[in-house]
């Protein structure tokens, strides 16, 4: 049985999540605090597998509630956020501080997609449950700062891959950051990156990134160029897609798929990368649920290019980086800390 804590000062959200959650027999909500000064004494009072925070609560914030959670007695803590830019700034921050992921607050509207919001919620407690916070420590302080920082060398040799795809989800925001803030000011490749996020996050992650990064980090908008010493991320709700020219790739911003599970997706991402450039591509499959990604990195290989999967054992939630190591399509397992050196390592020969 997982046990939940659920902290929300709303009494409606409180009793939303806890109903949602109740429908699953495997996991059992064993108590509600209204802020974050309750929250801590029930995660003492009831050592819950799996804690659900809001925000912004009276007495003590849910940011506070998690950094206090995170040095005395770290465990999956799944973040209530608004899809707003305000929302998403202190989603990131949360996300960093180690919360694992985060539930929408649009759950507390009444719509049609409520199941599917319901199927979500329980699957994403029940996938961070089994992970038991083995490998998911406090981002804080000065050392933490420094790791991330940490630059990689780049190798001699000739170049013969100049364009990277990325593909994350569950999380992917602290793993990204990490694999970003390593790489050199003169990265000789450019960057595309799908992270599952909704249309509000994806901006203010961009943002973030380019202000710990030697490297520039932007929101992808459709006329870009990709170009060496740029990553662009894929704006939520939408899809990124290489458009190969005579002497350039320009980046199209795109609704279709429009049946893709994901938006952005990692599979229509790393295809495209694929189809544009072929073995001039690096596909990077990192932290996430499910396997988005493995049939663009599928396709990837067809057209001679190499592909990197996160390690089991750094990785939130293993689960896409799996499913290219599962059907034999991964030419390195890689642990985050060195992912940086291994990308670079790849680009040359």
């Amino acid at each position: 049985m997982i046990k939940v804590l659920v902290c929300d000062d709303s009494a409606f959200m409180r009793k939303a999540i806890s109903s949602m959650l109740g429908k699953d027999p495997e996991i059992e909500v064993v108590a509600t605090a209204r802020d974050g000064e309750e929250g801590l004494e029930f995660v003492r009072k009831y050592d819950p597998d799996v804690v659900t925070m809001d925000i912004e609560m009276p007495r003590m914030d849910g940011l506070t509630a998690l950094r206090h959670i995170m040095m005395e007695a770290p465990r999956p803590v799944l973040m209530v956020s608004s899809l707003t830019t305000e929302g998403a700034e202190s989603t990131l921050k949360a996300l960093e501080l180690g919360a694992v992921d985060f539930i929408p607050k649009q759950l507390s509207k009444v719509s049609l997609d409520i199941i599917k919001i319901e199927a979500d919620l329980i699957n994403k407690v029940k996938t961070v449950a089994k992970r038991k916070l083995r490998h998911i420590a406090p981002r804080t302080g000065g050392a933490a700062r420094a790791a991330v920082h940490a630059p990689v060398v780049k190798p001699s040799g000739t170049l013969v891959r100049d364009v990277v795809a990325i593909g994350v989800s569950t999380g992917g925001p602290p793993a990204v950051q990490k694999i970003l803030s390593a790489l050199p000011a003169d990265f000789p490749a450019g960057i595309v990156i799908a992270q599952h996020m909704p249309p509000a996050f994806t901006g203010p992650f961009a943002k973030r990134l380019d202000g710990v990064c030697k490297i520039n980090v932007k929101e992808a908008e459709t006329g870009d160029k990709l170009t060496p010493g740029w990553a662009f991320v894929a704006p939520g709700g939408r899809h990124l897609v290489l458009d190969q020219k005579v002497s350039r790739i320009d980046l199209v911003i795109t609704p279709d798929p429009k049946e893709a599970l994901y938006k952005p997706s990692a599979n229509v991402l790393v295809a495209s990368t694929a189809n544009a450039v072929g073995r001039r591509a690096l596909g990077v499959i990192l932290t996430g649920m499910g396997s988005d990604g493995m049939e663009g990195v599928r396709v990837l290989k067809e057209k001679g290019g190499r592909a990197l999967a996160q390690s089991d054992a750094t990785c939130v939630v293993y689960g896409m980086p799996k499913a290219i190591v599962d059907a034999g399509l991964a030419d390195e397992i890689v642990d985050i800390d060195d992912m940086a050196g291994a990308i670079l390592g790849n680009l040359y020969k």
